[in-house]
């Protein structure tokens, strides 16, 4: 799925303030800048890998990890349709 349908998805989303895109390799200036108050993260990422957590945490905001629902990512939908257009 496209960042752009995912990011429509997410800010329909009553919780959700904003979704910010971006382009670098990870989003660490954007978390120091923006420094939200909850840090979501998938839970296949271990909590010191999370990029940007400290600087969450040191302003006093939070880091969640959910758990990923099975069957439900975008590589396997990716798969999907791969092995349909075989």
């Amino acid at each position: 799925m496209p960042q752009r349908e995912r990011a429509e998805v997410l800010s329909g989303l009553e919780a959700v303030d904003y979704v910010v895109l971006f382009n670098e390799p990870t989003p660490i200036k954007l978390i120091k800048t923006v420094l939200p108050d909850i840090l979501v993260k998938g839970a296949d990422w271990a909590s010191h890998e999370i990029v940007g957590a400290d600087a969450v945490k040191a302003a006093g905001g939070k880091i969640k990890r959910v758990k990923l629902v099975e069957g439900r990512s975008t590589t396997n939908i990716i798969k999907k349709i791969l092995e349909i257009h075989k």
